[in-house]
């Protein structure tokens, strides 16, 4: 039995990502601009800044949970037509963000230093990113709350208004970085504090502006009442979805916090290195995350409508653009990698270091699209344990292991550990291929439609 159809189902994909590629790039361009302000202030304050914003994605993998959970499961109710169940589900995410946020606040104020030592920091490195740490940290529980936000008015397509929260977000930030950094309006310089205070300006203002357009686009009034009373049945159903969903993430997120820690091992030249290659590499996959999340908000409509095949065949069409894309871009970059590198830092050490590991993105990306699209799909379909075992198992077997044996036993330094985490990425890449091609959760909802 099919849904008939509704503007949720037969949203293009067009409409939906363009605006999240704006957003993702102003979200990454961000990253990169801070990076760019701290390279003239110091390549010690870019290290431990890059190492404080790996412990705080962390928790904002945590924030994703439920955000993943709302995503997946409001945009299967518009898609059979159930609109009062969407925004309970609206209410409920976020409510249970609301006391995420403040926990996890708690936790990175009284913890961030004994997190900060499991890397081995030491001296002007240690200081910068305990302070980014800690400062940034008193806000967390606003990027929860805005995170929740976000998803909800993802899931219902308006993708414009999260990006106009994220230009807002942006010029608040920047403006701030560079009053910190380069003393703008004759006020004093503040160096990392200073950029970490206007970090969370920028949230504050956001959460304000995502408040507006919840309201007026969904005529959803949120109250006191959603954070205190919090319907069960709503937690659980986004909780069995967001936790598996966001165990990918997380693995991901705690593997490279002991890769990083091998880095560190490498000496700060490597480690500054592979914050400046960080941000490069982020533009090299920006345009698959964007068609990616576009794709998993389609397919949570088909699959609510029923409309199996159609969303099969939008998983497959996805990955043929995303895979062709990011192989031209990343490859791009390693042909003019030095003058792009410049831009960062002119540190020949740096530089040196830096410009083999372009090479090794290009091996990378076209692995890391059949990763990104396909995983997220199969989450979508509720297919959400088989991204996590895989994960899991490959990120820790291939890509730590490998990292430590290329980089530190075989002495190929920042090179070896990118090597094997784009072997991580493909070997991901093909299970999740073979599974989407295989249909597994197609089978079993045929089934299950069968037996009601």
């Amino acid at each position: 039995m099919t849904n008939g159809h509704n503007k949720y189902q037969d949203q293009s994909l067009f409409s939906i990502t363009w605006p999240l590629l704006i957003e993702i790039s102003l979200h990454m361009s961000m990253g990169i601009i801070a990076t760019l302000i701290l390279s003239g202030y110091s390549d010690n304050a870019v290290a431990g800044v890059g190492v404080a914003n790996q412990i705080i994605n962390i928790f904002i993998l945590v924030f994703n949970v439920t955000a993943i959970g709302a995503t997946i499961l409001i945009g299967q109710n518009l898609g059979a037509n159930r609109m009062d169940r969407a925004l309970r589900l609206a209410r409920s995410a976020f409510g249970v963000n609301f006391w995420v946020g403040i926990v996890m606040t708690i936790v990175v104020i009284a913890f961030g230093g004994i997190f900060l030592k499991f890397y081995g920091l030491s001296g002007e490195i240690y200081s910068f990113a305990y302070t980014f740490l800690t400062i940034t940290g008193l806000s967390l529980f606003l990027e929860s709350m805005s995170l929740a936000l976000s998803a909800v008015l993802r899931s219902y397509g308006y993708t414009r208004e999260t990006m106009i929260v994220t230009v807002i977000m942006n010029v608040i930030s920047i403006t701030g970085f560079f009053i910190a950094i380069k003393g703008w309006f004759g006020l004093p310089i503040t160096g990392v504090s200073g950029v970490s205070y206007s970090i969370i300006v920028a949230r504050v203002f956001i959460i304000a502006v995502l408040f507006f357009f919840v309201y007026k686009k969904l005529a959803l009034k949120l109250h006191i009442k959603d954070i205190i009373v919090i319907d069960k049945s709503d937690v659980k159903s986004l909780l069995s979805i967001g936790v598996p969903s966001a165990g990918e993430n997380l693995s991901y997120q705690f593997s490279q916090v002991v890769i990083t820690s091998f880095v560190a091992l490498i000496g700060d030249t490597a480690l500054a290195a592979r914050v400046y290659i960080l941000n490069i590499s982020m533009i090299c996959f920006l345009f698959t995350l964007a068609i990616a999340q576009g794709t998993q908000l389609l397919v949570a409509r088909y699959i609510g409508a029923e409309q199996y095949e159609r969303a099969l065949t939008r998983g497959l069409k996805t990955l043929k653009i995303a895979f062709i894309t990011s192989t031209i871009i990343s490859l791009a970059f390693a042909l003019i990698g030095k003058p792009v590198l410049t831009v960062f830092t002119n540190d020949p050490a740096i530089i040196a270091i830096a410009l083999p590991v372009l090479w090794a993105i290009v091996f990378i990306e076209p692995g890391r699209a059949m990763n990104i699209v396909l995983m997220g799909a199969l989450k979508s379909v509720g297919d959400l344990r088989f991204p996590v075992v895989i994960g899991v198992i490959c990120m820790w077997g291939i890509a730590v292991l490998f990292s430590y044996f290329f980089g530190i036993t075989l002495g190929l330094g920042l090179l070896g550990v990118w090597l094997a985490q784009g072997l991580d990425e493909w070997v991901r890449g093909i299970f999740a291929l073979k599974r989407w091609i295989s249909k597994p959760w197609l089978k079993k909802k045929k089934v299950l439609q069968k037996a009601s």
